[in-house]
């Protein structure tokens, strides 16, 4: 268990409430059609409430587009939106996918991820290039109608190969050709953890290291903390109960908030069930008081310039 503060549960049971209180949840890692998810925004919402969740994060990849819809939705249904983003960058040799939560500036963020959606697009010609080659003749153009003006990824690409019958199913999509080191997959363009961590706080954003599995040691969790990482993803369907239990006294340790979400995609079947990672609102509410020390450390900085 994480202690009383962190997570209350206990033996099973929900612990730090009273009888008459009902304990909050949240979902920090939420995904929609504005990217690679299955539901629209406004839809993604209506399946929140069905969860009771308090709070939900929108973190499509590289957009920002479904936030609105998303916000609307949720003040009418009375669900709060977290207004995220979700980045990959490296670090080091390795791909470190960042979370920005909590954006106040989203403007700020969408002009920046016009490049990356040029990249994306780029990228998955790249890919159709090499799939016909391989003699699959799927083209860019049933890649892009299935991304339907979203973020393009290989998520649409594999869609694109199962509606022309060149595969069974999505797993043989990226099995055969577009998982790593597969022979149709394409490195994404370079973009450093330290600058994403940059661009999520010029956002007014926490930056979120999300499902970092046994990446996330101390040391790691440490150096990333140096250049600015506001909290790790300590709750995600990908993290067993004994590296959920280390990662938190690690965040812990290192001085950030932990974050949590099922990275939903709009099913309902499989170990990514919205809300099912149970993520209590302590946490939400931990993040809210970072966002909050972080906007009048910038009021300070700003007033210190100015004398």
């Amino acid at each position: 268990t994480f202690g009383d503060a962190g997570m209350p549960v206990a033996s099973g049971e929900v612990v730090g409430a009273g009888a008459s209180d009902a304990p909050q949840f949240v979902d920090l890692q939420v995904h929609t059609t504005a990217s690679d998810g299955a539901l629209a925004p406004a839809l993604v919402v209506e399946a929140a409430v069905a969860a009771s969740l308090y709070a939900i994060a929108i973190t499509d990849h590289d957009t920002v587009d479904g936030l609105a819809e998303a916000t609307e939705a949720g003040a009418r249904r009375g669900v709060r939106i977290v207004p995220g983003v979700e980045l990959s960058t490296h670090f080091g040799d390795d791909e470190l996918h960042l979370l920005g939560l909590h954006l106040s500036d989203t403007e700020t963020m969408r002009s920046a991820l016009a490049r990356f959606q040029l990249d994306r697009v780029e990228r998955a010609e790249r890919i159709v290039t090499t799939l016909n080659r391989l003699s699959i003749p799927v083209t860019i153009d049933a890649v892009l109608r299935e991304a339907g003006g979203g973020a393009v990824g290989r998520p649409h690409v594999a869609r694109a190969m199962l509606a022309g019958g060149w595969v069974r199913d999505f797993r043989e999509a990226f099995d055969r050709y577009l998982g790593w080191g597969k022979p149709a997959y394409v490195d994404k363009p370079r973009f450093e953890v330290a600058d994403g961590v940059d661009l999520v706080h010029q956002a007014g954003g926490i930056a979120v290291w999300a499902h970092p599995g046994e990446d996330a040691s101390a040391a790691r969790i440490a150096t990333l903390a140096a250049v600015g990482l506001d909290s790790v993803e300590v709750l995600h369907p990908s993290h067993p109960p004994s590296l959920v239990q280390r990662l938190f006294e690690r965040v812990e340790a290192a001085g950030l908030v932990p974050s949590g979400g099922s990275d939903w995609h709009g099913t309902f079947d499989g170990p990514r069930r919205l809300g099912g990672q149970m993520v209590p609102k302590v946490w939400l509410d931990w993040q809210d008081a970072r966002v909050d020390a972080q906007a009048v450390a910038r009021v300070n900085a700003r007033a210190s310039t100015a004398e």
